[in-house]
């Protein structure tokens, strides 16, 4: 056997014996220097291995890598990068402490794919906002407002001006999940929509999925807004808060053992009802609100977090009418660090939202609700920098009360009544994964099981055929249903239902700048908000899913190409989706929603249906930055028969819903001139809302009744406006402890008189009907004083 033969098998053997190179595990927890409050989504990159991680909602990091020196990137908009040597010889924990950019504390952040990693990420049709840029966006009253903010992005608009929640895609306000330290707020409006219950100083992360929902979130059909907390300043004391026109807010923070533990408490109030009697008004509309928070550091495996939240708004007419509503909530979470690869978080969470109203004008107050329970438990497993899984447990006991009567004096002649209370259990359990395929090719794919049982009351109706809802072929008419007999079905379950969910996202990257993407996304709804108005009111109760009322069920399929270019300056979003919602909730024609015990009479299972395009350019640097924001699309719903003998809701066709708007544009724009000037601007224009208008008339003993077509079918005329505000800062600010602002804003600069309403009425002097437009807002100034020390 000569010396090339020998090679040759030699190779051969190696080839079959060569071990894998060594991998450690470099994990830790990324801070902001000032505070130690921990960051979410920081980028921790290895360059040299083109590979990399971001951290996760409680700033915990985890990369595993063949054994050598690496020079690690971390990065996170608004701070100064770390470059960092790590040798990696063994399993090590690093901690980074990020400085803030003095040049760029208040610049203009979205922070969906803005780095160069994110274009290879497989997540998408997802959006975030920095606290610093909503507080920069003119808003009614000068007050900073995140619902208000995020409604200049593409795919999100409302019902206009004063009105409450927000529409994601084409859907009702119902259909947004939104969290607030993991805990469900179900009214996410102060004073009916005027402003938004999340106080911007206690806020340190928003992000709205839009579509490509991770497993991990369930129980709506259409987005997620998941905001969380602050966490307190464990380092020193600090105050801060502002002065506006009609509210102020200050917030409190600082160490409880320093570098260990901290609290936060933050109160904001309003205070324009107090000016109501100077002009002799004996009416009051006011809010407040309250933010706390405690974190403890166990130590290094192990960290324990006390959040809660507490609003109420009161609107009173004289002391006749007197309208109480508010959330609060309350969530405890114990993370612990089982290795340095598998993070994991417990959470206990309460939350109610109460509806209340005193009349005593009639002699009775009414008091509703719903609150639940929930207890989660996710883990994360990193894997390796290719692999990542997260996977849980998630179980909600909802109490419903959907209205209890009480006399307000023992001469009122009102009897105590209560409506019947509703009970309910949703369990889920899921798992995603996170897997880098190639160098190219990242998926993301999960599967979430849930599971809701509709748990027995008191009473409930029987009807002829199941039927709560009945056909009337000689009118031609939808009506109520008669009840047979009422009955008792103890405290087991009423109903079930049980629904796989399957996820899936991709991202093929076309070169480093630019990269497709696509997701396919199966979402179960089992609670229902009655509502039959454009925009929610408090009085509007919610209902669970039960023998009559069946759970919704979404399908949504978006696709889209992302592009960064001149080194991410400028960034390029464009998505195109599809949605269909199976079983939407609609009502039949005159249907009574308030105060009734029979509602399964009223509602009939229907479905719906969205789809459009996307697109949002982003300038991200420089003197000059902002986005903007165009889209097009459609929203429909229908109620067919149940059979061939029925019509249907508005003759079983398809008609739009009352968030359908056809073009929506947004613009934003920030101008930092100096140190002490900058300048910001909003612009925002929107098909009118669908309406109804009388299409006839007829005469009845000495009446002229009105008739209506079909559903939604003319619209109110074009929405747009265009916001100003100028921020200055004083020059003394510089080397003092006190740091102010001024921020003075125009909403609404040319004074557009938009239509929230069109009535139709007849004139007093000349007894012919017209149109009346009804418009909440015209140009409005304010200022706002900010301070911190």
């Amino acid at each position: 056997m000569d010396s090339r033969t020998i090679a040759f098998l030699f190779f051969i053997f190696c080839s079959f014996f060569t071990f894998p190179q060594q991998k450690f595990t470099l994990s830790g927890t990324v801070y902001e220097a000032a505070s130690n409050e921990t960051l979410i989504g920081v980028t921790i990159a290895v360059p040299a291995l083109r590979t990399g991680v971001s951290t996760n909602e409680y700033g915990f990091y985890s990369l595993t890598l063949p054994e050598g020196e690496y020079i690690m990137q971390i990065s996170y908009l608004g701070f100064s990068d770390i470059i960092q040597k790590v040798s990696l010889t063994s399993n090590i924990t690093v901690n980074f402490h990020m400085l803030e950019e003095a040049e760029q504390l208040d610049e203009v952040i979205i922070t969906e794919d803005v780095e160069k990693i994110d274009i290879r990420k497989p997540q998408m049709s997802v959006n975030s906002l920095s606290v610093a840029t909503i507080k920069k966006i003119p808003v009614i009253l000068g007050e900073a407002d995140v619902i208000k903010s995020i409604l200049l992005l593409p795919g999100v608009t409302n019902a206009g001006e004063g009105a409450s929640g927000f529409n994601v895609r084409g859907g009702a306000v119902d259909q947004n999940l939104i969290l607030l330290d993991e805990a469900t707020i179900f009214n996410s409006s102060h004073l009916f929509g005027f402003f938004s219950v999340f106080n911007p100083d206690a806020i340190k992360d928003i992000k709205l999925y839009k579509g490509g929902i991770p497993a991990r979130y369930g129980g709506r059909v259409s987005s997620v807004l998941d905001i969380f907390q602050k966490e307190g300043n464990s380092k020193k004391f600090q105050i801060n808060g502002g002065i506006g026109a009609v509210a102020s807010r200050l917030l409190v923070e600082g160490p409880i053992a320093k570098d260990k533990a901290a609290f936060l408490i933050g109160g904001r109030a309003s205070y324009a009802h107090l000016f109501l009697p100077l002009f002799q008004i004996d009416n009051t509309a006011y809010f407040y609100d309250l933010n706390t928070k405690i974190n403890f550091n166990v130590d290094n495996r192990n960290s324990l977090l006390l959040s809660g939240y507490f609003g109420r708004d009161v609107f009173g007419i004289s002391e006749s009418f007197v309208n109480t509503y508010g959330n609060a909530v309350g969530n405890f979470r114990w993370n612990h660090l089982f290795s340095d690869k598998l993070f994991s978080n417990l959470s206990l969470i309460y939350s109610d939202y109460y509806y209340g109203l005193k009349l005593d004008f009639v002699g009775f107050n009414w008091n509703s609700g719903i609150r639940n329970f929930n207890v989660k438990y996710d883990l994360k497993d990193y894997i390796s920098d290719k692999l990542q899984i997260n996977y849980g447990l998630n179980n909600i006991y909802y109490q419903f009360n959907p209205g209890k009567i009480e006399p307000s004096n023992p001469t009122s002649g009102i009897l105590e009544e209560q409506l019947i209370q509703k009970y309910a259990n949703e369990f889920a359990a899921y798992i995603d994964i996170e897997h880098r395929i190639t160098e190219n090719l990242s998926i993301g794919y999960g599967l979430r099981y849930s599971n809701f049982i509709r748990l027995g009351q008191d009473a409930l109706n029987v009807y002829t055929d199941g039927n709560p809802v009945v056909f009337d072929p000689t009118l031609q008419i939808y009506q109520e249903g008669k009840p047979i007999e009422t009955i008792n079905p103890g405290k087991g379950s009423m109903a079930t239902f049980n629904n796989f969910e399957p996820r899936i996202s991709l991202s093929y990257t076309l070169d480093e700048d630019s990269s497709l993407k696509a997701s396919y996304t199966r979402l179960s709804q089992y609670l229902h908000l009655l509502s039959n108005t454009s925009s929610p009111t408090p009085l509007d109760v919610w209902t669970p899913s039960g023998p009559f009322v069946k759970p919704q069920l979404l399908d949504q399929y978006a696709f889209g190409y992302f592009k960064n270019l001149d080194r991410s300056a400028y960034t390029i979003e464009s998505e195109v989706f599809y949605k269909s919602v199976q079983n939407r909730i609609d009502y039949i024609d005159g249907a009574n929603l308030i105060a009734n015990d029979a509602i399964e009479q009223v509602i009939l299972n229907g479905e719906a249906r969205a789809y459009g395009l996307e697109l949002l350019v982003r300038k991200n640097e420089g003197a000059f930055q902002g986005w903007l924001a165009y889209t097009l699309s459609k929203s429909e719903q229908r109620t067919p028969g149940r059979n061939s003998n029925e019509r249907g809701l508005n003759n079983g066709a398809w008609y739009n819903t009352p968030y359908d708007k056809t073009h929506d544009i947004s613009f934003y724009g920030g101008y930092e001139l100096s140190e002490k000037w900058s300048f910001n601007t909003n612009f925002v224009f929107q098909t009118g809302q669908p309406t109804n208008y009388p299409i006839g008339q007829f005469a009845f003993q000495g009446l002229t009744i009105p008739y209506y077509g079909q559903r939604n079918r003319e619209r109110l005329p074009a929405y747009h406006r265009l916001d100003l505000s100028a921020t200055m800062i004083p020059r003394k600010n510089k080397g003092r402890n006190w740091q102010a602002e001024w921020i003075f804003s125009i909403y609404n600069v040319y004074n557009r008189k938009n239509a929230a309403a069109i009535n139709f009425s007849r004139n007093q002097d000349t007894g012919v009907n017209e149109a009346v437009r009804t418009s909440i807002f015209g140009i409005v100034p304010a200022v706002t004083y900010n301070f911190k020390f």
